[in-house]
């Protein structure tokens, strides 16, 4: 499987346009944008940045989007997969923002939303997992905690994250490996091929 993956558009063309430009060219199987499609939205604002790309389309809502984002996104092609689960190609893809850590400690508490966790091969996520991808301001690690206990606990085989927009990149932990995919300050996205192991080539 080949995922092109981005995150935080921010309501900016430009970034629409860099992301149609590498699907264009690297033709992924999925797209993945991992939240922060809008500036603050509003619901329209979603629906013309995510009516410009092809399907498969798999999101879910970052801190900036607000509510009327998500009922945005239900009238487009693309599924939001926060708290939700799919099957893409053999894969099982979870959705988790992470933007509110009482709300990712559900995943623990709640049966069915643990056993989403129990079967995920691709989580993604808006924010990164703490400790990884997510250092700002001197060194300061802005992930989320709740979040790296899902990692450690589950052991997924892809995070996919954005929200840090300092760091783009991936890191590798045990059998997980966790992208950065932010358009945020720089960076392009990423290309994630899922084969025997996962190998990511980031977009400058």
């Amino acid at each position: 499987m080949k995922i092109y993956a981005t995150a935080d558009i921010h309501g900016a063309q430009h970034r629409v346009n860099d992301a149609l430009i590498a699907i264009k060219k690297h033709k992924p199987d999925v797209i993945i944008i991992a939240g922060d499609i809008t500036q603050f939205g509003p619901a329209d604002a979603a629906i013309n940045i995510l009516d410009q790309f092809p399907t498969p389309i798999y999101t879910l809502p970052g801190n900036i989007d607000t509510a009327d984002v998500c009922e945005g996104i239900k009238k487009t092609k693309a599924v939001n997969l926060h708290k939700k689960q799919t099957q893409v190609d053999g894969l099982t893809f979870t959705g988790v923002n992470g933007v509110d850590d009482a709300e990712t400690e559900l995943f623990f508490t709640d049966d069915t939303l643990k056993s989403y966790l129990e079967q995920t091969d691709v989580l993604i996520t808006h924010v990164p997992p703490h400790g990884f991808q997510d250092s700002v301001f001197l060194g300061k690690h802005a992930g989320s905690k709740p979040l790296r206990k899902i990692v450690d606990t589950f052991h997924p085989l892809l995070v996919i994250s954005g929200h840090i927009h300092e760091r783009p990149g991936f890191s590798k932990h045990e059998n997980t490996t966790i992208v950065n995919c932010s358009m945020g300050k720089r960076g392009r996205g990423a290309i994630i091929h899922i084969n025997e192991t996962v190998d990511v080539t980031m977009l400058d």
